[in-house]
């Protein structure tokens, strides 16, 4: 039965933002119309960039806490989905768009799909941990480190070598 929906929505969809251009463009006129479109387009890419710069501090302070970030993660994902609902022309995309772009709105998703969503981390996984880095054990077993000088690493160029044959000619 869910297959049927898809079909049905990828023909209805664009039929019903055409709708929605056409009663627009009735009511407001072709100027004003295009007007609003890019309007919200230009107001999307605004939205995005200062929304998202703020969720991106909010999962960083989460993740430093040590605390996992699902909830910033599913509200950063919504904003980027109205960032790209705005982008797209049309008016039925613009009203879901800036719907998500409401706390309120994406609480009331939250509340909905939260139980369902879990964010696991690995125990060998060090995602959230900000800790300085330690050698491994490993990495003393190849020996200690040499200290050497300018003369003591250079080298003279192998005369058997094919790359220190003669030089090529200039023109």
């Amino acid at each position: 039965m869910r297959f049927f929906l898809v079909p049905l929505l990828l023909i209805g969809w664009p039929l019903a933002e055409i709708a929605g251009f056409v009663l627009v463009g009735k009511a407001l006129g072709l100027w004003a119309t295009l007007g609003l479109v890019i309007g919200t387009a230009v107001l999307g890419a605004i939205l995005l960039r200062n929304q998202g710069t703020q969720i991106l501090r909010q999962i960083s302070t989460e993740s430093r806490d040590g605390r996992a970030p699902g909830r910033a993660l599913i509200d950063g994902a919504m904003i980027v989905v109205a960032g790209i609902m705005l982008l797209l022309p049309g008016f039925i995309t613009d009203i879901i768009g800036l719907a998500l772009f409401i706390p309120f709105v994406r609480s009331l998703i939250w509340s909905v799909i939260g139980r369902r969503i879990v964010v696991v981390r690995s125990p060998r996984s060090k995602s959230y941990q900000y800790e300085s880095p330690r050698p491994s054990p490993e990495a003393n077993k190849t020996g200690p480190v040499v200290d050497l000088d300018e003369q003591d690493y250079h080298r003279d160029p192998d005369p058997s070598s094919p790359w220190t044959g003669p030089k090529s000619r200039e023109p």
